[in-house]
């Protein structure tokens, strides 16, 4: 493509998977991502104390980057489940996303983002009615303060094991949940989709009406090796997944089913992290140059 990537895309990173650091250095790695205008988008999460959240808030204000809230790490980290079968647990889980829904909102970010509790096989008829009853509940809260709320989907039975799920699934979840809510869409994330057996076409053609973000990354399925599972590792790792030309395949697949707007361009955020003693910065490039590779060699409209 001729024009710039960032003309039809918000393209972003998440942060907390291009610097998974320590606390200390959490402020200037984030700050890294705010000077380089090849973003127009971040990706961040909650933020422990209070004094290092109000320095967050002034950097994303005085940046002028769209801001955007992953509350995966708050489910991920302690084990929290949106449609888990006990009640009280599944409480647990929603006041930890409500409570993420005020953070998002003090940062900048109009909603948040979140996942499926795991999948049981055998439990999953009764898991879906507890992942709509909290998914409705955060939909409410949310729309109080004018927000939207975004469900990543994830593998079903590789790594994460989500409820939510293949993409056929995710469809039917979509469209029980616009019966009532119209503040409520998908993540979809290419370096999800083979472990979800799915190719971008399919993806985006069943679901196309609920998909409201995009994230790109890499996957190992090869098990045992390096990296194996849903760990987002670079471009290039070995025995990984996600190449150049799938990256172009993801690309001409937004064309072709009406995702690049010009107008009002939907977040495209990378999700890629260091492994091992890797470079962050080095490991942010390489993403950045398959990006830019990959939108050369789209054609044009």
């Amino acid at each position: 493509m001729k024009d710039p990537i960032q003309k039809y895309f918000q393209v972003g990173t998440v942060h907390f998977m291009s610097y998974p650091t320590a606390h200390h250095e959490y402020v200037e790695s984030l700050r890294k991502i705010l000077l380089d205008d090849f973003f127009t988008a971040v990706e961040i999460k909650h933020v422990e104390d209070d004094e290092t959240r109000a320095i967050v808030k002034k950097m994303l204000d005085e940046s002028g980057i769209k801001v955007c809230y992953g509350a995966q790490p708050s489910l991920l980290g302690p084990g929290f489940n949106p449609n888990h079968l006990e009640e009280t647990e599944r409480k647990k889980a929603e006041d930890v996303l409500l409570a993420a829904i005020d953070e998002a909102e003090y940062l900048g970010a109009k909603g948040i983002a979140f996942l499926a509790g795991k999948y049981e096989k055998d439990k999953e008829k009764e898991a879906y009615q507890q992942l709509l009853i909290t998914t409705r509940n955060l939909c409410d809260y949310a729309k109080t303060k004018d927000m939207m709320i975004e469900m990543e989907i994830f593998d079903f039975n590789f790594d994460k094991a989500a409820l939510i799920g293949p993409a056929p699934l995710a469809a039917k979840f979509a469209a029980d949940m616009c019966t009532t809510h119209n503040n409520f869409g998908y993540i979809v994330d290419l370096s999800h989709f083979p472990l979800t057996y799915e190719t971008s076409k399919f993806v985006f053609r069943t679901l196309r009406q609920y998909i409201t973000h995009l994230h790109i990354g890499n996957a190992v399925m090869t098990k045992g090796a390096p990296g194996y599972g849903d760990l987002h590792p670079r471009f290039g790792f070995p025995n990984s997944e996600v190449t150049v030309d799938d990256v172009l395949d993801f690309f001409r697949v937004c064309k072709a089913e009406g995702f690049l707007d010009a107008d009002d361009p939907i977040v495209m955020s990378f999700e890629v992290q260091p492994f091992g003693d890797e470079d962050a910065d080095l490991v942010v490039a390489n993403t950045k140059r398959v990006i830019n590779r990959a939108w050369a060699l789209l054609e044009d409209f």
